[in-house]
């Protein structure tokens, strides 16, 4: 397919703010939607608008079938054993505190460890602070270098025979780097520790093969692959899911309710209390359809030329401090994170955006991370495979004018 080809099937890329035509440029947060998954969310919510597995009527078994074709596509899509290890949530957050909540329950004591990295979101950093405080367990900080990555060679001595898991982003959605997944898996399972991967940022982009990789859990957020927002994933090994008691309570997640007591259902339903996802879940049909469709070889030859081009054009301005450089090729995705001196981060964003450029500013909810570089908060620039090098041709001649305007 042709870029223009691509754009046209994302119809939100066709907006205009301010009277300009709009500059997408904060994928990271969350990514466009294409036509394919507005409507399946349509077809869903005027067709198969009904409570899941419960009724026997035509339209709640359209609707179950739906929801549950969708669990086969994204364990085919990231490669998992079993369909029971696909826990829908509401997103990689809703993920991250099941996953603190229930191992902790099942797993972690006082005195016991939790690692997790200083590159870490806000949803992947704070439920495990949480879990220790409730625990009463030690939280353990990878640190990262100045280039932003993992300080790798410093985990032997912060794993020991108490650390019960390690959290670790995929790709960081502040620096854009990839950890070195399989070096840190192989080094936790020597010790016996569990891994959890937050693949937000890195799924979109590079995919995964749990089985391959080896991770004890992983989730990722439909919003940020082109599903419908609401919708999310958390993988984990059956071995552990049947041993984690369940993190809500209610409808649909019971075997037997009883006054005596009550009895769980079998995974995956244990851990998908109440009412579900009814219209969105199913998005993640079209929208995987679409990470394949724009895994074309051509296409990512062309997204990675758009990309070089917009590392060149921040690099080449002294007044910019580019933050987290990659060693390898490979290593970084189209996310750029930058501060421009002796100009705030926020004003700069909002004089882009009167220029027509939607781009993130502040502390993009890593506040520890910001605090390991000295700043306050950046500027992040994300693209994906839709955007094109006229848009950052225009970006970079926008970000000119409005640096000169901002310093009068």
């Amino acid at each position: 397919m042709e870029i223009e080809q691509v754009r046209a099937l994302f119809p939100g890329l066709d907006a205009q703010v301010y009277g300009k035509p709009l500059v997408y440029f904060d994928n990271a947060a969350t990514s466009q939607r294409p036509l394919s998954v507005v409507r399946a969310f349509e077809e869903s919510s005027l067709h198969a608008n009904a409570n899941l597995h419960r009724a026997v009527h035509c339209l709640a078994e359209t609707a179950t079938r739906a929801y549950e074709d969708t669990r086969d596509a994204v364990r085919a899509f990231i490669g998992a054993a079993h369909r029971e290890e696909i826990i829908f949530t509401a997103g990689t957050t809703a993920a991250v505190n099941l996953l603190a909540f229930s191992f902790g329950e099942a797993f972690v004591g006082e005195g016991d460890e939790i690692i997790v990295t200083e590159a870490e979101h806000h949803s992947n950093l704070v439920p495990w602070q949480l879990l220790c405080l409730r625990k009463k367990a030690v939280l353990k900080v990878l640190p990262v270098d100045d280039s932003g990555h993992l300080r790798v060679d410093l985990l032997p001595a912060l794993l020991t025979d108490r650390t019960r898991l390690l959290a670790v982003a995929q790709v960081s959605n502040v620096l854009g780097l990839a950890a070195p997944l399989p070096q840190i898996i192989r080094a936790a399972h020597a010790r016996g520790c569990a891994v959890f991967v937050d693949g937000a940022q890195g799924i979109v982009h590079d995919g995964v093969d749990v089985q391959a990789l080896d991770c004890d859990f992983y989730a990722f957020s439909g919003h940020k692959m082109y599903a419908a927002t609401g919708t999310g994933v958390l993988y984990g090994k059956k071995k552990w899911l049947e041993a984690m008691p369940p993190y809500q309570s209610g409808g649909e997640m019971i075997g037997t309710v009883r006054w005596d007591g009550t009895t769980f259902a079998p995974l995956p339903a244990k851990f998908e209390a109440g009412t579900q996802n009814i219209n969105g879940v199913p998005t993640l049909v079209p929208a995987i359809e679409m990470f394949r469709l724009l895994s074309d070889g051509a296409l990512r030859e062309y997204a990675g030329r758009v990309s070089d081009r917009l590392a060149e054009g921040l690099a080449a301005r002294g007044d910019i401090h580019l933050y987290g450089t990659p060693s390898a090729p490979g290593e970084k995705i189209p996310l750029y994170s930058f501060t421009v001196e002796g100009v705030h981060h926020e004003d700069l964003a909002l004089v882009l955006d009167k220029m027509g450029f939607a781009v993130r500013s502040g502390q993009m909810c890593a506040e520890p991370l910001m605090d390991r570089f000295g700043v306050t908060g950046m500027v992040r620039v994300s693209l994906l495979p839709y955007n094109t090098m006229e848009e950052v041709e225009r970006f970079l001649d926008a970000l000119d004018v409005a640096v000169t305007m901002l310093r009068g």
